[in-house]
Protein backbone atom coordinates (compact mmCIF):
# COMPACT_ATOMS: atom_id res chain seq x y z
CA UNK A 1 0.00 0.00 0.00
CA UNK A 2 1.65 3.66 -0.88
CA UNK A 3 2.00 5.88 1.67
CA UNK A 4 1.82 9.39 1.95
CA UNK A 5 4.94 11.47 2.25
CA UNK A 6 5.02 14.58 4.10
CA UNK A 7 6.30 17.70 2.19
CA UNK A 8 9.61 19.13 3.94
CA UNK A 9 9.66 21.78 5.95
CA UNK A 10 10.69 25.07 4.77
CA UNK A 11 12.68 25.75 7.24
CA UNK A 12 15.01 23.35 5.98
CA UNK A 13 17.95 24.88 4.63
CA UNK A 14 18.11 22.86 1.33
CA UNK A 15 14.00 23.44 1.07
CA UNK A 16 14.53 27.45 2.04
CA UNK A 17 17.66 27.87 -1.08
CA UNK A 18 14.91 26.68 -3.33
CA UNK A 19 12.42 29.54 -2.42
CA UNK A 20 15.28 32.18 -2.37
CA UNK A 21 15.15 33.21 -5.53
CA UNK A 22 11.42 34.03 -5.34
CA UNK A 23 11.40 35.49 -2.34
CA UNK A 24 14.35 38.15 -3.69
CA UNK A 25 11.76 38.93 -6.20
CA UNK A 26 9.23 39.51 -3.75
CA UNK A 27 11.27 42.29 -1.62
CA UNK A 28 11.96 43.82 -5.11
CA UNK A 29 8.17 43.97 -6.39
CA UNK A 30 7.81 45.39 -2.74
CA UNK A 31 9.80 47.99 -2.89
CA UNK A 32 8.76 48.94 -6.96
CA UNK A 33 5.25 48.74 -5.42
CA UNK A 34 6.14 51.13 -2.46
CA UNK A 35 7.88 53.85 -4.84
CA UNK A 36 5.02 54.01 -6.57
CA UNK A 37 2.20 54.82 -4.69
CA UNK A 38 4.83 57.61 -2.98
CA UNK A 39 5.72 59.31 -6.08
CA UNK A 40 1.60 59.44 -5.95
CA UNK A 41 1.75 60.60 -2.50
CA UNK A 42 -0.08 58.31 -1.18
CA UNK A 43 -0.36 57.61 2.96
CA UNK A 44 0.37 53.70 3.92
CA UNK A 45 -1.98 52.94 6.15
CA UNK A 46 -2.53 50.32 9.29
CA UNK A 47 -5.62 48.75 10.14
CA UNK A 48 -6.87 46.01 12.67
CA UNK A 49 -7.40 42.17 11.17
CA UNK A 50 -9.54 41.82 13.99
CA UNK A 51 -13.20 43.25 12.83
CA UNK A 52 -16.84 43.10 14.19
CA UNK A 53 -17.72 42.01 10.38
CA UNK A 54 -15.03 39.69 8.17
CA UNK A 55 -16.78 41.34 5.40
CA UNK A 56 -20.43 40.15 4.09
CA UNK A 57 -19.56 38.05 0.50
CA UNK A 58 -22.04 35.37 0.02
CA UNK A 59 -19.28 32.93 -0.64
CA UNK A 60 -16.60 33.45 1.56
CA UNK A 61 -15.52 32.23 4.88
CA UNK A 62 -13.84 33.69 7.83
CA UNK A 63 -11.78 32.58 11.06
CA UNK A 64 -13.56 33.61 14.52
CA UNK A 65 -12.30 34.43 17.69
CA UNK A 66 -13.28 35.93 20.78
CA UNK A 67 -12.38 38.85 22.99
CA UNK A 68 -12.40 38.35 26.68
CA UNK A 69 -11.70 41.26 29.05
CA UNK A 70 -9.19 40.39 31.62
CA UNK A 71 -11.56 42.56 34.44
CA UNK A 72 -14.70 42.40 33.54
CA UNK A 73 -14.52 38.99 32.10
CA UNK A 74 -16.73 39.88 29.37
CA UNK A 75 -16.40 38.35 25.95
CA UNK A 76 -16.92 39.74 22.50
CA UNK A 77 -17.11 37.76 18.57
CA UNK A 78 -14.65 38.87 16.64
CA UNK A 79 -13.38 37.79 12.97
CA UNK A 80 -9.92 37.87 11.55
CA UNK A 81 -11.12 40.18 8.51
CA UNK A 82 -11.44 38.45 4.80
CA UNK A 83 -10.02 42.05 3.47
CA UNK A 84 -9.04 45.63 5.52
CA UNK A 85 -11.81 47.58 2.88
CA UNK A 86 -14.48 48.15 5.60
CA UNK A 87 -11.53 49.93 8.08
CA UNK A 88 -10.11 51.72 5.03
CA UNK A 89 -13.48 53.61 3.87
CA UNK A 90 -13.83 54.48 7.29
CA UNK A 91 -10.18 56.52 6.88
CA UNK A 92 -11.69 57.77 3.48
CA UNK A 93 -14.76 59.21 5.56
CA UNK A 94 -12.07 60.51 8.28
CA UNK A 95 -10.42 62.87 5.25
CA UNK A 96 -7.72 60.43 4.14
CA UNK A 97 -7.54 61.07 0.26
CA UNK A 98 -5.49 58.58 -1.03
CA UNK A 99 -4.09 55.29 1.20
CA UNK A 100 -3.05 51.95 0.61
CA UNK A 101 -2.27 49.06 2.37
CA UNK A 102 -0.29 46.16 2.12
CA UNK A 103 -2.47 44.15 4.31
CA UNK A 104 -2.69 40.14 5.74
CA UNK A 105 -5.56 38.71 4.84
CA UNK A 106 -7.54 35.67 6.31
CA UNK A 107 -9.68 33.12 4.41
CA UNK A 108 -11.21 29.63 6.22
CA UNK A 109 -11.30 26.87 3.65
CA UNK A 110 -8.80 28.04 1.16
CA UNK A 111 -6.13 26.06 0.21
CA UNK A 112 -4.64 26.06 -3.63
CA UNK A 113 -1.83 26.52 -5.72
CA UNK A 114 -3.08 29.83 -6.30
CA UNK A 115 -5.15 30.43 -2.56
CA UNK A 116 -3.47 30.38 1.15
CA UNK A 117 -6.04 31.03 4.06
CA UNK A 118 -2.96 33.83 5.22
CA UNK A 119 -2.11 36.03 2.26
CA UNK A 120 -1.26 39.29 1.47
CA UNK A 121 -3.67 41.79 0.12
CA UNK A 122 -2.59 44.75 -2.16
CA UNK A 123 -5.45 47.18 -1.39
CA UNK A 124 -5.91 51.12 -2.02
CA UNK A 125 -8.26 54.02 -2.47
CA UNK A 126 -8.69 57.46 -4.47
CA UNK A 127 -11.33 59.55 -2.99
CA UNK A 128 -12.91 61.65 -5.73
CA UNK A 129 -11.71 59.64 -8.53
CA UNK A 130 -13.25 56.94 -10.83
CA UNK A 131 -12.48 53.70 -11.90
CA UNK A 132 -10.47 55.06 -14.69
CA UNK A 133 -7.87 56.62 -12.40
CA UNK A 134 -7.43 52.80 -10.72
CA UNK A 135 -7.02 51.21 -13.90
CA UNK A 136 -4.11 53.65 -14.86
CA UNK A 137 -2.50 53.03 -11.28
CA UNK A 138 -2.69 49.31 -12.24
CA UNK A 139 -0.85 49.65 -15.58
CA UNK A 140 1.71 51.14 -13.92
CA UNK A 141 2.22 48.65 -10.79
CA UNK A 142 1.91 46.20 -12.35
CA UNK A 143 5.00 47.42 -15.12
CA UNK A 144 6.91 48.77 -12.33
CA UNK A 145 6.86 44.75 -10.67
CA UNK A 146 7.77 43.31 -14.49
CA UNK A 147 10.88 45.80 -14.75
CA UNK A 148 12.07 45.33 -10.82
CA UNK A 149 11.60 41.39 -11.84
CA UNK A 150 13.65 42.22 -15.12
CA UNK A 151 11.01 40.58 -17.20
CA UNK A 152 8.94 41.60 -20.28
CA UNK A 153 6.52 39.39 -20.59
CA UNK A 154 4.74 36.91 -18.08
CA UNK A 155 4.79 33.37 -18.43
CA UNK A 156 2.66 30.83 -16.87
CA UNK A 157 0.08 27.75 -17.26
CA UNK A 158 1.17 27.60 -21.33
CA UNK A 159 0.20 31.20 -21.64
CA UNK A 160 2.28 34.45 -21.95
CA UNK A 161 1.07 38.32 -21.56
CA UNK A 162 2.76 41.42 -21.98
CA UNK A 163 2.25 44.48 -19.61
CA UNK A 164 3.82 46.80 -21.75
CA UNK A 165 1.28 46.25 -24.92
CA UNK A 166 -1.80 47.71 -25.15
CA UNK A 167 -4.33 46.51 -22.11
CA UNK A 168 -7.70 45.06 -22.75
CA UNK A 169 -11.15 46.66 -21.46
CA UNK A 170 -13.64 43.73 -21.35
CA UNK A 171 -17.70 43.82 -20.40
CA UNK A 172 -18.70 40.65 -19.09
CA UNK A 173 -21.87 40.89 -21.23
CA UNK A 174 -19.49 40.85 -24.47
CA UNK A 175 -16.95 38.45 -22.62
CA UNK A 176 -20.64 35.57 -22.38
CA UNK A 177 -21.20 36.68 -26.18
CA UNK A 178 -17.66 36.03 -27.26
CA UNK A 179 -16.56 33.21 -25.13
CA UNK A 180 -19.87 31.59 -24.36
CA UNK A 181 -22.35 32.57 -27.01
CA UNK A 182 -24.37 33.85 -24.71
CA UNK A 183 -26.59 36.92 -24.34
CA UNK A 184 -26.43 37.59 -20.50
CA UNK A 185 -28.41 40.65 -20.27
CA UNK A 186 -31.18 38.78 -21.42
CA UNK A 187 -31.06 36.21 -18.74
CA UNK A 188 -30.76 38.88 -16.06
CA UNK A 189 -33.90 38.19 -14.69
CA UNK A 190 -34.58 34.74 -16.60
CA UNK A 191 -32.65 31.48 -14.79
CA UNK A 192 -34.63 28.96 -16.98
CA UNK A 193 -33.15 31.40 -20.26
CA UNK A 194 -29.59 31.30 -19.43
CA UNK A 195 -30.04 27.37 -18.42
CA UNK A 196 -31.25 26.86 -22.22
CA UNK A 197 -28.32 28.82 -23.24
CA UNK A 198 -25.91 27.48 -21.51
CA UNK A 199 -27.22 23.77 -22.72
CA UNK A 200 -27.32 25.14 -26.28
CA UNK A 201 -23.32 26.39 -25.36
CA UNK A 202 -22.53 22.84 -24.47
CA UNK A 203 -22.06 24.08 -20.56
CA UNK A 204 -23.71 21.52 -17.82
CA UNK A 205 -26.29 22.65 -15.88
CA UNK A 206 -28.81 21.25 -13.40
CA UNK A 207 -32.24 22.10 -12.09
CA UNK A 208 -31.07 22.79 -8.84
CA UNK A 209 -28.93 25.58 -10.20
CA UNK A 210 -29.58 28.82 -9.16
CA UNK A 211 -28.28 31.77 -11.53
CA UNK A 212 -25.43 32.94 -9.47
CA UNK A 213 -24.35 29.40 -10.14
CA UNK A 214 -24.67 28.98 -13.91
CA UNK A 215 -22.91 33.12 -14.10
CA UNK A 216 -20.11 31.19 -11.94
CA UNK A 217 -20.03 28.09 -14.06
CA UNK A 218 -19.55 29.93 -17.20
CA UNK A 219 -17.12 32.45 -15.81
CA UNK A 220 -14.97 29.69 -14.78
CA UNK A 221 -15.23 26.90 -17.47
CA UNK A 222 -14.95 29.46 -20.76
CA UNK A 223 -14.23 33.08 -19.86
CA UNK A 224 -12.15 33.35 -17.06
CA UNK A 225 -9.56 30.85 -18.09
CA UNK A 226 -8.72 32.62 -21.57
CA UNK A 227 -8.93 36.15 -20.36
CA UNK A 228 -5.22 38.01 -19.88
CA UNK A 229 -3.60 36.25 -22.76
CA UNK A 230 -1.16 38.36 -24.93
CA UNK A 231 -1.99 41.53 -22.79
CA UNK A 232 -3.42 42.42 -19.36
CA UNK A 233 -7.56 42.44 -19.63
CA UNK A 234 -9.98 44.63 -17.41
CA UNK A 235 -13.54 42.90 -17.08
CA UNK A 236 -15.74 45.51 -16.47
CA UNK A 237 -19.26 46.12 -16.11
CA UNK A 238 -20.38 43.12 -13.86
CA UNK A 239 -24.51 42.74 -13.24
CA UNK A 240 -25.36 44.63 -10.37
CA UNK A 241 -25.79 41.47 -8.35
CA UNK A 242 -22.48 40.61 -8.72
CA UNK A 243 -21.13 43.38 -6.92
CA UNK A 244 -22.46 44.08 -3.47
CA UNK A 245 -19.93 47.17 -2.64
CA UNK A 246 -20.58 48.92 -5.61
CA UNK A 247 -22.26 51.88 -6.59
CA UNK A 248 -24.51 50.76 -10.25
CA UNK A 249 -23.66 51.94 -13.93
CA UNK A 250 -25.90 55.62 -14.51
CA UNK A 251 -26.34 54.79 -18.21
CA UNK A 252 -27.65 51.04 -17.36
CA UNK A 253 -28.48 50.54 -13.65
CA UNK A 254 -28.90 46.61 -14.44
CA UNK A 255 -24.48 46.62 -14.40
CA UNK A 256 -22.51 47.66 -11.73
CA UNK A 257 -18.69 49.81 -11.88
CA UNK A 258 -16.66 46.80 -10.99
CA UNK A 259 -13.69 45.46 -13.13
CA UNK A 260 -11.79 42.64 -12.46
CA UNK A 261 -7.97 42.27 -13.56
CA UNK A 262 -6.89 38.97 -15.10
CA UNK A 263 -2.99 38.60 -16.34
CA UNK A 264 -2.47 34.73 -17.87
CA UNK A 265 -5.66 33.17 -16.42
CA UNK A 266 -5.15 34.50 -13.38
CA UNK A 267 -7.64 36.76 -11.71
CA UNK A 268 -5.47 39.68 -10.07
CA UNK A 269 -7.64 42.18 -8.65
CA UNK A 270 -11.14 43.52 -7.94
CA UNK A 271 -12.17 47.14 -8.39
CA UNK A 272 -15.31 49.30 -7.66
CA UNK A 273 -16.40 52.42 -7.81
CA UNK A 274 -17.88 52.83 -4.48
CA UNK A 275 -21.06 52.26 -3.02
CA UNK A 276 -21.55 55.49 -0.52
CA UNK A 277 -25.59 55.16 0.03
CA UNK A 278 -25.75 54.00 3.86
CA UNK A 279 -29.22 52.51 3.65
CA UNK A 280 -28.69 50.41 0.02
CA UNK A 281 -25.66 49.33 1.15
CA UNK A 282 -26.96 47.89 4.21
CA UNK A 283 -30.07 46.16 2.01
CA UNK A 284 -27.30 44.68 0.11
CA UNK A 285 -25.74 43.45 3.06
CA UNK A 286 -28.83 41.98 4.61
CA UNK A 287 -29.55 40.14 1.27
CA UNK A 288 -26.20 38.77 0.70
CA UNK A 289 -26.73 37.49 4.22
CA UNK A 290 -30.04 36.25 3.76
CA UNK A 291 -28.09 34.08 0.87
CA UNK A 292 -25.34 33.35 2.91
CA UNK A 293 -27.51 31.68 5.51
CA UNK A 294 -29.32 29.51 2.94
CA UNK A 295 -26.41 28.21 1.03
CA UNK A 296 -23.81 27.72 3.91
CA UNK A 297 -26.23 27.59 7.15
CA UNK A 298 -23.90 30.68 8.30
CA UNK A 299 -24.36 34.54 9.32
CA UNK A 300 -21.67 37.19 9.50
CA UNK A 301 -22.52 40.76 11.49
CA UNK A 302 -23.19 43.55 9.54
CA UNK A 303 -20.20 46.39 10.43
CA UNK A 304 -22.82 49.25 11.95
CA UNK A 305 -20.46 51.13 12.71
CA UNK A 306 -19.16 51.32 8.92
CA UNK A 307 -22.49 51.93 7.86
CA UNK A 308 -22.61 54.60 10.16
CA UNK A 309 -19.42 55.92 8.62
CA UNK A 310 -21.21 55.86 4.83
CA UNK A 311 -24.39 57.77 6.67
CA UNK A 312 -22.10 60.55 7.95
CA UNK A 313 -20.93 60.94 4.54
CA UNK A 314 -18.16 59.12 2.00
CA UNK A 315 -16.44 61.01 -0.43
CA UNK A 316 -17.22 59.73 -4.20
CA UNK A 317 -14.39 57.35 -4.40
CA UNK A 318 -12.93 54.48 -6.03
CA UNK A 319 -10.66 51.37 -4.85
CA UNK A 320 -8.62 47.86 -5.45
CA UNK A 321 -7.98 44.69 -4.05
CA UNK A 322 -5.29 42.96 -5.47
CA UNK A 323 -3.40 39.71 -4.58
CA UNK A 324 0.11 40.67 -4.00
CA UNK A 325 1.28 37.09 -3.76
CA UNK A 326 -0.18 36.30 -7.40
CA UNK A 327 1.53 39.01 -8.63
CA UNK A 328 4.45 38.09 -7.24
CA UNK A 329 3.90 34.16 -8.54
CA UNK A 330 3.87 36.02 -11.87
CA UNK A 331 6.83 38.15 -11.74
CA UNK A 332 8.65 35.17 -10.49
CA UNK A 333 7.53 32.34 -12.62
CA UNK A 334 5.95 30.23 -10.09
CA UNK A 335 2.94 28.23 -10.02
CA UNK A 336 2.93 28.20 -6.47
CA UNK A 337 2.02 30.63 -4.12
CA UNK A 338 3.75 28.83 -1.23
CA UNK A 339 7.10 29.86 -3.21
CA UNK A 340 6.35 33.18 -2.80
CA UNK A 341 5.46 33.23 0.60
CA UNK A 342 8.31 33.64 3.66
CA UNK A 343 6.67 31.22 6.00
CA UNK A 344 3.36 29.51 4.99
CA UNK A 345 0.55 28.41 7.46
CA UNK A 346 1.46 24.97 8.89
CA UNK A 347 -0.45 21.94 7.47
Amino acid sequence: MATHTPALPFWRPDQFARRRRFLEVRQRVMRAMRGYFESQDFAEVETPALQISPGNEVHLHAFATQFEDLFTKERRDYYLHTSPEFAMKKLLVAGMPKIFQLAHAFRNGERSSRHHPEFSMLEWYRANARLDAIKQDCINLVRAAATASGIKTFSTQGMTCDPFAEWESLSVPEAFRRYADIDLMATVDDTPLLRRQMIASGLRVTEQDAWDDLFFRVMGERIEPLLGRDRPTFLCDYPASMAALARRKRDDPRLAERFELYICGYELANAFDELTDAAEQERRFNADMDLKEKIHGIRYPIDADFLAALQHGMPESSGIALGFDRLVMLCAGTEEIEDVLWVPVSR
